[in-house]
């Protein structure tokens, strides 16, 4: 089943890279399920056709990047496990993770043209009913897209800015059938980080969460814009999850959509995975008291007994809106 999941999303992305802009709406109607939702975060929200979903997204980003390519860093399939107490929920999904590249030519959402290539980094999640292609949850780094053309919306991140690299093995892209028992011992590892450890802290110490036992000391932690990579569990701590905690402390996964392994690589996805109040400061903004839905995706990589990669995508935009900021408006117009 996997492969043949697999296969089906290869053929969708050949048949959009390969398109025009007046192309894409009828590719999507043909390769989409009728009632197709796409959840493409913020400022897109979200569709419920093919056709609309053409018309919001790919239309406008190939029209503004003419020479839109697609370079994917991590591919994968699986049956999701993504409830606390229970093994499976038995949905399919394909998760991939990449850059797109390109130049853009007009304004994309209004965000200023520039000279310059463009590397926009990009995950999304797919679930297979059926053999259809029903639903897609797509995350833009666009606070590092703003960076990068000279337009930070944030203060400097605490970690390295711009490092996602894809798998240090080149090993990510699974188009190949992947032994069971591998990915079993990978995935048992990720139910145990997440709903025994990242939702056993205590709101004061960090090492009520026992990050140790799940991350390797040098584990590589590739965070999005605004808050960068962090290149070692002590980095991790120092430079992202203690101002995190500061900012969410009563943070708890909730509402993962998705929890699946194959071979070493582990994902999960949710528009409201996360679900928190942020009664701390965060980024330089005071605590708005808000109730907060993270919506975000995350892939790992596993070696031996431990996580040694972790690429980690937030919809800042949305999480800042709900902060009462808008960070688009914060571009030059």
């Amino acid at each position: 089943m996997s492969q043949a999941n697999k296969l089906l999303i290869t053929k969708f992305y050949q048949a959009l890279d390969a398109a025009a802009p007046d192309a894409v709406g009828d590719i999507c109607t043909r390769r989409l399920a009728p009632d197709f939702r796409w959840h493409g975060g913020d400022p897109f929200g979200q569709t419920r056709t093919p056709a609309t979903y053409a018309r919001t997204f790919w239309e406008p980003i190939k029209t503004a990047i003419p020479d839109l390519a697609r370079q994917t860093h991590i591919f994968m399939a699986g049956t999701s496990s993504a409830r606390e107490g229970q093994a499976q929920d038995g949905t399919k999904w394909v998760a991939a993770t990449g850059y797109f590249t390109g130049t853009a030519t007009t304004p994309f959402l209004g965000i200023p043209v520039t000279d310059q290539v463009l590397r926009i980094r990009w995950g999304e999640f797919f679930r297979i009913d059926d053999g259809q292609i029903t639903y897609t949850q797509t995350i833009l780094d666009f606070v590092d897209w703003f960076d990068q053309i000279g337009h930070p919306v944030l203060p400097s991140p605490r970690g390295a800015s711009h490092v996602y690299p894809a798998p240090t093995g080149h090993d990510g892209c699974l188009f190949a059938p992947q032994d069971d028992l591998t990915t079993g011992t990978t995935l048992g590892l990720g139910r145990d980080f997440i709903f025994g450890g990242l939702n056993a802290f205590d709101q004061t110490d960090l090492g009520s969460m026992g990050m140790a036992k799940f991350f390797h000391p040098n584990v590589k932690w590739y965070g999005p814009g605004g808050i960068g990579a962090c290149l070692s569990l002590r980095e991790f701590e120092d430079l992202h999850q203690q101002p995190w905690l500061i900012a969410f402390p009563n943070r708890k996964v909730m509402y993962l959509e998705s929890l699946f392994a194959e071979d070493t690589m582990l994902a999960a996805s949710g528009p409201r995975g996360v679900i928190a109040t942020q009664t701390g400061p965060y980024l330089g903004h005071p605590p708005s008291g808000n109730r907060i839905e993270v919506s975000g995706i995350d892939f790992w990589r596993r070696d031996g007994d431990k996580f040694v990669e972790n690429w980690v995508f937030v919809d800042m935009i949305h999480l800042f809106r709900q902060m009462g900021v808008d960070l688009f408006a914060r571009l030059p117009q």
